[in-house]
């Protein structure tokens, strides 16, 4: 098997494996609603408590349980096995299993508040309970974004400054063209998990900084890591964090609002008493799953347009142009990614544009640079 042809199809099993779950949750909720599972569990946990808040977290908790349950079996599949039958992984078993505790960890930290403020806007403000819990999310996110880089993050990777001269120096000078503040530049232990490299701009404020993997760091050329770093610094010019955070609000509120008015045209007919029964809690769910779909796709070509711009970015402001080039056909070799992927497929489902486009956008941007 072709290098391609391994990627292609290590590509397509990740992409089955991930719709796959999505498409079992569904059903599950599915059956839960149509069979009167619902219903009977809320009566069940309504015998247990008087409280309507107690009784919503009892709810949900044993809901969690199934879902949570089928998240993790997937995520072994996807995470552990397929990632080690393409010798991606430098997990064991047991350290996978640690990360993915730790995830689900704070998972449950970060979704306790959500939930509560989801249950008292549902039942405090019934008619715009979307418009309240898509300010919650706003705020949620720039929380997270603010204190994620120096919270979370470490609880899965060990960060150091990057201490190589050479690099500093290039980065130094990037970062002065960039106006960008040069005191975060972090690289983290991604050998510890994986083969793949990667870099990433993260955080807002005095949080935000630069990430690159130890990979990335020990496997490229000066030349190559600059002009990765280049693109993670067009980023920042161009306010891509800002500006999603505020496209992925609206794309919140704009998920809560059309969950809300299909939920208003089934509950009746399903049995529910209104947007603040529990028991159409999983109908809300799979029409915010359905929702995210139609909305993703537009979530994607912005991500791609960000991902244009950031490479534009790299090219021209890089010492050596032709670097980017290189770098991304490393990225794609490391990390077994399909070079061209089918073009539904990647305006479906894909943030990046593919790595052969990027290369002809780069080579077109250095033609032009030339004349």
């Amino acid at each position: 098997m072709t290098d391609k042809s391994k990627a292609k199809q290590y590509e397509r099993i990740k992409l089955i494996l991930s719709l796959s779950e999505t498409a079992l949750i569904i059903i599950l909720l599915v059956y839960f609603i149509f069979s009167g599972l619902s219903i009977e569990l809320k009566n069940r946990v309504l015998t247990i408590t008087d409280s309507i808040y107690a009784g919503f977290f009892i709810y949900v908790a044993a809901l969690a349980v199934v879902l949570t349950a089928i998240s993790v079996i997937f995520s072994f599949i996807s995470g552990y096995y397929f990632e080690h039958r393409y010798h991606l992984s430098n997990q064991s078993f047991w350290a996978w299993t640690w990360e993915t505790f730790k995830g689900l960890v704070v998972g449950l930290v970060l979704s306790i508040p959500l939930l509560f403020l989801f249950f008292y806007f549902i039942n405090r403000f019934p008619q715009t309970w979307w418009i309240w819990m898509g300010a919650a999310m706003f705020v949620f996110s720039v929380l997270l974004s603010r204190i994620a880089p120096q919270v979370i993050f470490p609880l899965f990777y060990k960060f150091e400054p990057v201490d190589n001269p050479e690099i500093l120096e290039r980065m130094q000078k990037l970062a002065k063209k960039g106006k960008f503040t040069l005191k975060g530049i972090f690289r983290f232990n991604m050998s510890k998990d994986t083969v793949k490299a990667n870099a990433a701009f993260t955080g807002i404020g005095k949080s935000k900084r630069i990430i690159l993997g130890d990979n990335l760091l020990n496997s490229f050329s000066a030349d190559e890591i600059e002009a990765v770093f280049a693109h993670e610094v067009g980023h920042f010019v161009h306010l891509h964090i800002l500006i999603r955070l505020f496209t992925g609000t609206f794309s919140s509120f704009l998920i809560f609002f059309l969950a809300d008015f299909l939920y208003n045209i089934f509950d009746n007919s399903l049995g529910f008493n209104g947007i603040t029964d529990m028991a159409g809690l999983p109908l809300l769910v799979v029409l915010m799953i359905l929702a995210g779909f139609v909305i993703t796709p537009f979530d994607n070509a912005l991500s791609r347009h960000h991902e244009r711009q950031a490479d534009r970015y790299a090219v021209l402001n890089s010492s050596n142009p032709q670097a980017f080039i290189t770098s991304m056909k490393k990225l794609s070799d490391i990390n077994l990614a399909d070079t061209k992927p089918n073009a539904v497929v990647e305006f479906l489902f894909h943030g990046h544009p593919a790595i052969d486009k990027r290369i002809r956008f780069a080579n077109d941007i250095i033609n032009e640079s030339q004349k």
